[in-house]
């Protein structure tokens, strides 16, 4: 682009884009996300704070002004079922420590981390409030990462309702029993043949815990219909995670679909059971990463064969909206590798060529652009442009190709909201891993 056209684009997001600075912040966007279902919100890192309050801020609104019933977010579903238990009563409102307990392996901090608490007893509050109490919100999790909580999960549950059938998932699940408790190793052991597969028995165990549905869950009984719900997804978990950790000796490509399908199925299904709880259509908030809600096919990922979560939602429906983030310096709490310990890191300045130093040369320190119907923003943005992703390992030393890709802006969120200058997240148990 030349540095004309360059300077006409910073004029022209200049003139188009909402300062975040007045009170009623979001009450545009709100009014864009409109009659909208789903609503995907992003991130550009797992350890922003300023990401995590804005989707906050957005969400309660969504949850007040818009009746929507649930948070489905990038976690495990076991891990996150506590936090939805608390929120329908469950123990003291004060006790929020117990429902974010759940949060034990690495990455701790993206849920375990000081944003989260007062926005879960605003939860709670709101829902203490409703007059129907089949009506809470909810919060849910769409990740798999948790196959053998989730099958301890399957075997504690049937251990109260159907003894026997317990005793079959026992046998079944015992598959798995000697690779415990690393995943990977069953993912490398299957995928080179040494051992043989536990996909069979997974799929029985789904199929045995649903023809027994009708017995499990008793007429009108609210508590129990949402335990065996609760119970048949982590057997589903437990099939999609057992086909995850073999492809991830595949290829990144391939195991990166399989958990993004993982992510749809999940909120197809959680729907479903929303629309039967609520009596009418869901109305669903999911929270995840830029990579996992942007569309991949307007990225260089999607080129490369990969799918992720919001394509798949927007090709099964038709009402919904995503909103992406950005950011051109400051800090984010991530690790230099998987599973080690988080710190404070200081973010590069964006790249030249970027949006990040785009958005950053328009001057405002933080703002909401509106990507739909610009039809002359969207000719100067349609052709790729780096944008950066930082999930839970950064590695400024390496920053182009461990955390830059091209993208064309468009067409991958209907709006996106930039925060020139962020700090990090801060993690509850800082001071005792200090």
């Amino acid at each position: 682009m030349s540095k004309e056209a360059y300077h006409h684009l910073v004029n022209l997001l200049t003139n188009t884009v909402k300062p975040l600075s007045m009170k009623d912040r979001y009450a545009s966007l709100l009014e864009k996300i409109g009659d909208s279902r789903f609503v995907l919100i992003g991130e550009a890192s797992h350890g922003t704070h300023e990401f995590y309050q804005a989707r906050i801020d957005i969400t309660k609104e969504l949850i007040k002004e818009k009746d929507f019933m649930a948070v489905a977010i990038e976690g495990d579903w076991p891990d996150a079922y506590r936090i939805h238990r608390y929120l329908q009563g469950a123990g003291s409102k004060e006790n929020c420590d117990e429902a974010l307990s759940g949060f034990k392996r690495f990455p701790r901090w993206m849920w375990r981390n000081k944003t989260i608490p007062p926005f879960l007893k605003w939860l709670r509050t709101h829902n203490d409030h409703l007059a129907s109490i089949d009506h809470k919100v909810g919060f849910y999790g769409l990740d798999l990462y948790s196959l053998y909580t989730s099958i301890q999960a399957v075997i504690t549950y049937l251990a109260k309702v159907d003894p026997e059938a317990a005793e079959r998932a026992r046998l079944r699940y015992a598959c798995f029993d000697h690779v415990k408790p690393d995943p990977q190793t069953y993912g490398y052991l299957t995928s080179s043949g040494i051992k043989k597969g536990c996909q069979k028995e997974a799929i029985e165990q789904i199929i045995e815990l649903q023809h027994h549905a009708f017995d499990y869950v008793k007429q009108d009984e609210l508590s129990a219909a949402d335990e065996f719900f609760y119970a048949s997804q982590n057997a589903r978990l437990i099939k999609n995670a057992e086909t995850y950790y073999r492809t991830m000796f595949e290829g990144h490509v391939a195991s990166w679909n399989v958990r993004d399908q993982h992510m749809a199925e999940t909120l197809t299904v959680l729907a479903d059971h929303l629309e039967n709880r609520f009596n009418k259509p869901a109305k669903i908030i999911v929270w995840a990463h830029n990579s996992h809600i942007g569309d991949a096919r307007a990225t260089e990922m999607g080129e490369q064969g990969e799918m992720n979560l919001g394509q798949f939602v927007r090709e099964q429906h038709l009402e919904v909206y995503s909103i992406g983030f950005s950011t051109y310096e400051g800090f984010v709490t991530a690790a230099s590798d998987w599973d080690g310990k988080e710190e404070s890191k200081r973010i590069n300045p964006g790249l030249e060529g970027s949006y990040e130093t785009l958005f950053h040369d328009v001057g405002q320190d933080a703002f909401q652009l509106d990507l739909r119907g610009n039809q002359e923003l969207e000719h100067y943005l349609h052709l790729p442009r780096l944008q950066r992703a930082i999930g839970v390992i950064y590695r400024p030393e390496s920053e182009r190709t461990s955390h830059y890709f091209f993208t064309r802006l468009p067409y991958q969120f209907d709006t996106l909201i930039h925060f020139d200058k962020t700090t990090a997240v801060e993690p509850i148990d800082a001071t005792e891993q200090a």
